[in-house]
């Protein structure tokens, strides 16, 4: 799969929702009633962080789960494409992008949202086909201002802002029209999680769910 091809899959699947959840889960046993929530609540783009040791189970489960589109996050090497495919992901994030890991995503037919923060990089990931990036991280890296900016040179881009972005402030990025949906940890929070509130997480899903991006 090439990185344009890569790229419309990803796109595809960002129109789904405006929000993409960013998931860190410590423990198996809440992977699947976690995203049978937040599916529930309309947001079935789901992104597990290879943060905790049970993270590629979590996505093996969730990847069985009706209507679920799980993806990994913090990918950062070909081993990690890997066992991510062999988990049954169906695409990658990375904060960033190297040559290998674009070769391994390419090879092992994973479509992935590579991070850009700079003109540099982001023309450098266009130069290699991607059309679609993470704009990571979000708020330190300039901000809507910033990304704002990005537009007027680099119309050919969309982007996944994510890194600071909060409920409050979502809208605001998503009027942006290089912004195809924001990733986001506040749907799910960690200490709703842990309480398994599974019901108060899928109205919060529902809440992002309802957010309008810039057409």
């Amino acid at each position: 799969m090439t990185p344009a091809l890569q790229s419309q899959t990803l796109l595809a699947l960002c129109r789904q929702a405006s929000v993409m959840p960013v998931l860190v889960i410590d423990e198996l046993r809440h992977a699947e009633p976690l995203a049978r929530a937040l599916i529930a609540g309309g947001l079935p783009v789901l992104e597990v962080t290879l943060r905790t040791g049970c993270a590629l189970e979590a996505i093996a489960r969730i990847a069985r789960v009706p209507g679920a589109h799980v993806g990994a996050g913090t990918v950062l090497s070909a081993h990690d494409a890997a066992r991510v495919k062999a988990a049954g992901g169906t695409f990658a994030v990375s904060p960033g992008a190297t040559p290998g890991l674009i070769s391994a995503c390419v090879a092992q037919g994973l479509p992935l949202l590579p991070g850009a923060a700079t003109a540099s990089e982001v023309m450098t990931l266009i130069e290699a086909g991607y059309r679609i990036l993470k704009f990571f991280p979000a708020v330190p890296a300039g901000g809507i201002p910033m990304l704002s900016a990005l537009r007027g040179p680099l119309p050919q881009a969309d982007f996944v802002p994510t890194g600071g972005i909060s409920e409050q402030t979502a809208p605001d990025w998503l009027r942006l029209q290089n912004v195809a949906c924001v990733g986001g940890s506040w749907v799910a929070p960690a200490a709703m999680i842990r309480a398994e509130d599974w019901a108060g997480i899928e109205t919060r899903a529902r809440q992002a769910a309802a957010l309008k991006r810039e057409d």
